[in-house]
């Protein structure tokens, strides 16, 4: 079967076996059977406990379960408590993220019209839209909205806003017409209608072609299906560290198991010893950290105007090495703006203070115009405000012309005649107006006005207007034509009169870009980021918007859907990266278009408002939805919500969501270098065959301690120097980098070294001295390591981070609670024979890591 936007009406009702009168009842019953009711259909979902049941599947919290369950079979109930606690508050915190995220079909159903006009068996029928089949006589008038696919076969001045599957606002003009060509880009097919569209203004009798999941909303559904949200870098990176260290922490603990079970402790304080181990070296909070680092990062981010809606987008955003944005209204004002305008002999700047002629062509746009402006609502076609704006702009009144030269009669615009004509009265005659497509009006013209008068149209002045429509068209400009015509007495118009015209001028419009996205895009190569334009606009007008804010430079490619539908997808991995703009694209487009840039080791980000970007918002690494002109579904589907709908609100949320990695990164340092300390000191009193040097109550207390608010802290810290000149992070750079693993492994070994110092030193009093000595210089020393882990500056060149020392203070007044207050030594196993000067020795201890480090930085100039 023939595309049908290229068929015959005769055609048509021979494809879909139907007529004019439409259906029978009984054959649409039997096709609704055939083909299913007219819905989107919601694949199987996951249920609650499944969902919260995968939330456990990861191999560090099976670790801390099963050293839980140890924990509990040997009397530690209270460190089985706190861990069970932990991961059941995260697990539930991840099952509520996970069922706000798969609303976005929900909001596609919530587009479709629930009922629906038709004709059957030759009687105009009010049907629920659920009963739609192909072959129905749908009809259409303004305020409706298209129930399902289908080809207009009488069209009376149909305009549909078609904005959620093109991503286009203007309303498109539609025709009744066969078109040429079988491939054609969704925006262009201009005898066609789609489900979820409303229609703006006249009305249609349309043949539906497609229902529920065959129309290009259902292609769109499926597309949301196969999309698979992708991981962010942090993510990657942290399941890779998590099933290291998992696999370290087993092969350490069975290697201290059975040491201690060759040194005959007996296989049950054996047991406890390793589990103790695995507890001290697990970082529990790490989990936590994390999901607070993140949530710190979009309370500043709202700030900025960009709503996080999956906390993992906000690391996601510093990683991002290509934005894909649309054009209309995030990199672009999404307002028609007249910026140029043609009398003959002359070009005018919209900036300019108009003198006659352009004056008489700018009285002409506002009488032969159905727009309106109430205060600063816009009522109309864009097109039709954006002259009434420019004559505002040239200090003129539109209200004022058209009082004093009322319209007497009108041949409407219509899609075929591409043209709409005003009749009025005008300096005592009978005066036509008429505006339209340039090339259709031109060829009514048989003269010219001129400075000197109205002089004939020779080849010499129409190769002038047609030159100066080419420039316009060049620097991405929609034109209009205006023409007027004197008529000898106010008579009922026809068509007719709309020839043998006097041509009066042009006015050229854009929806110019916003005045900040140059910068922005500016800033986006100064940080390493590509941005790319995706729009479903022409090649010409998006070049233009693309190269005035720095988008397409030299030796950049534009490419429409038509030649990406040409590449294979090792084509375009091979182009992608050539290829700025891409025009006149399609649903499927836009998600070949990121998964190009994944496949060549990109970090991906993706703008879109409509219905049509949602899958493409999915399949990126991190999607970014428009506030103000998104559609739900664009919004549900996207992990980022920009309330000001701007580009340079993505470039701010880049430079904080590197901030956000970097503080989580430093968190994370500061727990692996601690709980290094401590694993070492274990391992060596085990290979030495000494005391243990902590109690399971004491490696809580230091965790529970010294993994929360320090590194919470951390977390809370500004952002330094100009995030914006770093390069992005590679895609495949995992948060152990080797310079990384070195800074922390060198201060867990001096935390450790000053630990053991503290032990020996009680152990010449006794083994509850040592270990009382052990875990209060450990506790102490990582309250004083969260200064260092801070950055890799020096204290003394950060700015002020009040967090960090209200952290510590809290710390180190609890710690010396328990070491001061006797009734709090039985329930952490604190020697009572700790005396003032052995706290001074604990304090002196603790200091000489962070004393040393600093130091160091010092020295070094950092």
């Amino acid at each position: 079967m023939k595309q049908p936007w290229t068929e015959t009406k005769e055609a048509l009702f021979t494809s879909y076996q139907t007529d004019a009168h439409g259906l029978s009842g009984g054959e649409a019953q039997k096709r609704l059977a055939q083909y299913g009711e007219n819905k989107l259909i919601e694949g199987k979902q996951k249920s609650v406990l499944r969902v919260f049941a995968e939330q456990f599947a990861d191999l560090l919290v099976v670790i801390l379960l099963i050293a839980a369950i140890i924990s509990a079979l040997t009397g530690g109930w209270e460190g089985t408590i706190v861990i069970i606690t932990v991961l059941i508050l995260n697990a539930i915190l991840g099952t509520v993220q996970h069922f706000k995220a798969q609303k976005s079909l929900e909001s596609l159903k919530a587009m479709s019209a629930p009922h629906a006009r038709v004709l059957r068996d030759g009687e105009k029928l009010e049907i629920s839209a659920l009963s739609l089949v192909p072959g129905d006589i749908l009809l259409l008038e303004a305020g409706d909205i298209a129930a399902a696919d289908g080809r207009i076969l009488e069209n009376y001045s149909l305009q549909v806003n078609e904005s959620a599957l093109t991503g286009e606002s203007e309303n498109i003009n539609k025709t009744d017409r066969p078109l040429d060509a079988e491939e054609l880009p969704l925006g262009d097919r201009l005898n066609m209608v789609y489900s979820g569209s409303p229609v703006a203004y006249g009305r249609a009798v349309v043949l539906v072609t497609a229902t529920g999941m065959d129309t290009e909303m259902g292609k769109i559904a499926h597309l949301m299906a196969s999309a698979q949200e992708k991981e962010t870098p942090l993510q990657k990176s942290l399941d890779d560290f998590s099933k290291k260290l998992s696999i370290l922490i087993l092969i350490i603990c069975a290697i201290v198991f059975a040491l201690g079970v060759w040194r005959q402790m007996g296989l049950g304080q054996a047991l406890m010893f390793a589990v103790a181990l695995a507890v001290a070296a697990i970082p529990e909070a790490l989990s936590s950290i994390v999901t607070i680092g993140l949530a710190i990062g979009t309370q500043k981010m709202a700030k900025q105007n960009a709503i996080i809606k999956k906390l993992r987008a906000v690391e996601a955003l510093g990683s991002v090495s290509v934005i894909c944005s649309d054009k209309t209204g995030t990199l672009t004002q999404n307002k028609m703006t007249v910026q140029k305008a043609f009398t003959l002999g002359r070009v005018w700047d919209a900036e300019e203070q108009p003198q006659s002629p352009l004056k008489e062509l700018i009285g002409e746009s506002v009488l032969c115009n159905d727009g309106a402006i109430h205060e600063d609502a816009q009522i109309g076609d864009p097109t039709e405000t954006a002259l009434l704006a420019f004559c505002r702009k040239a200090g003129g009144d539109e209200n004022e012309i058209r009082q004093g030269f009322p319209r007497l009669q009108e041949l409407p615009f219509d899609s075929d005649r591409k043209l709409m004509s005003t009749l009025h009265e005008i300096a005592g005659k009978t005066t036509l107006l008429t505006k339209g497509a340039p090339d259709v009006l031109l060829g009514r013209c048989s003269s010219a006005k001129a400075e000197t008068g109205v002089v004939p149209m020779e080849d010499a002045i129409a190769k002038e207007i047609h030159a100066q429509i080419a420039a316009f068209s060049a620097e991405g400009l929609r034109v209009l034509a205006f023409a007027e015509k004197t008529l000898p007495e106010n008579r009922p118009l026809t068509l007719e009169d709309e020839n043998d015209l006097t041509f009066v001028g042009l006015i050229a419009m854009m929806d110019p870009p916003r005045e900040e996205s140059a910068a922005a895009v500016a800033d986006c190569r100064r940080a390493g980021i590509r941005p790319v334009m995706i729009t479903g606009d022409h090649k010409v007008t998006a070049s233009a918007i693309a190269k005035k804010i720095g988008i397409l430079q030299e030796g950049d490619l534009a490419v429409e859907g038509a030649e990406l539908e040409r590449m294979t997808d090792e084509e375009l991995k091979e182009k992608v990266r050539q290829i700025s703009v891409y025009a006149r694209v399609s649903p499927e487009h836009k998600i070949r278009i990121v998964r190009a840039w994944q496949e060549n080791g990109c970090i991906t980000a993706m703008t879109g408002d409509g219905v049509n970007d949602a899958p493409a918002l999915k399949q990126a690494d991190i999607g970014i939805a428009m506030g103000i002109t998104g559609t739900e579904v664009s919004k549900d589907a996207a992990a980022m919500i920009l309330t000001d709908d701007n580009f340079a609100t993505i470039v701010k949320a880049v430079a904080n969501g590197r901030n956000v990695y970097t503080n989580i990164k430093n968190s994370i340092g500061f727990l692996l270098s601690g709980n290094l300390a401590g694993i070492l000191v274990v391992m060596f009193t085990s290979l030495m065959g000494l005391p243990l040097p902590f109690t399971a109550v004491q490696l809580l207390f230091i965790n529970l301690l010294t993994d929360s608010l320090p590194a919470l802290a951390v977390n809370m810290e500004q952002p330094t120097g100009d995030l914006l000149n770093q390069a992005p992070r590679k895609a495949n750079e995992g948060i152990l980098t080797g310079a990384f693993l070195k800074r922390l492994s060198l201060q867990g070994v001096l935390i450790a070294i000053v630990t053991m110092l503290a032990f020996y030193n009680g152990l010449a009093v006794s083994g509850a001295m040592a270990c009382t000595m052990a875990f209060a210089t450990l506790c102490l020393a990582r309250l004083f390591h969260g200064f260092n882990c801070r950055g890799t500056r020096s204290v003394f060149r950060l700015p002020m981070n009040p967090f960090c020392f209200g952290a510590f203070a809290i710390g180190a007044l609890l710690l010396f609670a328990v070491l001061c207050i006797p009734a709090l030594h039985g329930l952490f196993d604190i020697s009572n024979a700790l005396t003032g000067n052995d706290i001074l020795k604990i304090a002196g201890f603790a200091f000489l890591p962070t004393q040393l480090i600093q130091l160091f930085r010092v020295v070094r100039g950092k």
